[in-house]
């Protein structure tokens, strides 16, 4: 009888794992450790006398620090194994939170005329978050609208004209909605209204970047916020709930496109008057 002939690994093909595809440790790039659950966003990489390790930095701000091994953290629910970016490479430029190029040193512009109205306070800290750079680059001011029902009076007193757009934007925006009755009354070629879809700000952040699978469904008639702060086991302060929803909140891939789209616009919108 022939004997079978193996090599130095004796494990059986069908048991062998399949390689994971190799991703460049980019800066910023939010990955899990598969051993320890930590899941952050990539800080450093270094080469040390027992191998890569990559820094990691939750949103918490807490740093940790991990080897590089094969098959050693999660990407988006995938297995992956992480590498240094290459010495020979370019650095990649700079990017703002919401995405684009930044401008080193780049001084604030001076206020355009045109503006941009948040209703809601917890919509007006958000949109700062991740645009705020973006907005002072391009002069645009952003005020706090405290409801809907006060529009009609802030676009009379604001006057929009070709030089001087106001973009506003409105929490639960819907087809008949008191919200797009509103919005229609006072759109113009000089004001544009848009909206997202969500009952609060807070579900247009993403669950999985505060540390949950999706946002509870809280009963009608019920507070929202108070109710979400309940189905999570949170201490029911709507306020201490926020600060740990924005903190959780690094940059545009955090957000829900709902809301992304419709700060874009108005932003485009906005920086389309003046000769811009």
């Amino acid at each position: 009888m022939r004997s079978r002939q193996y090599g130095p690994d004796l494990t059986p093909p069908w048991k062998k794992q399949k390689p994971a595809p190799e991703v460049v440790a980019e800066p910023d790039l939010v990955v899990e450790e598969v051993t320890t659950g930590f899941c952050g966003a990539v800080i450093r990489c270094e080469k040390t006398a027992q191998g890569p390790t990559v820094t990691l930095e939750d949103r918490f701000g807490k740093h940790r620090v991990f080897p590089m091994e094969p098959r050693g953290f999660l990407l988006e629910g995938r297995v992956v194994t992480l590498v240094r970016p290459s010495t020979s490479a370019p650095p990649a430029p700079a990017r703002t939170a919401s995405g684009s190029i930044a401008v080193p040193r780049a001084r604030a512009r001076v206020a355009r005329a045109g503006r941009i109205y948040v209703e809601g306070r917890h919509d007006a800290e958000l949109v700062e978050r991740v645009w705020g750079d973006d907005l002072r680059i391009e002069g645009v001011v952003v005020e706090y609208l405290e409801g809907i029902d006060d529009l009609p009076a802030v676009v009379r007193d604001f006057s929009p004209g070709p030089d001087a757009r106001l973009g506003v934007l409105v929490d639960h925006l819907v087809p008949g909605s008191k919200e797009s009755r509103i919005a229609a009354e006072v759109t113009n070629a000089h004001t544009l209204v848009v909206g997202h879809p969500y009952i609060d700000v807070w579900e247009a952040v993403k669950p999985s970047s505060v540390g949950f699978a999706a946002w509870p469904s809280v009963p009608r008639g019920e507070d929202w916020k108070t109710g979400v702060c309940r189905a999570l086991g949170w201490p029911e302060n709507p306020g201490a709930a926020w600060q740990r929803i924005l903190g959780s909140v690094r940059s545009y891939r955090d957000l829900e496109p709902a809301l992304l789209g419709r700060v874009e616009e108005l932003i485009d919108f906005v920086t389309a008057g003046e000769g811009a």
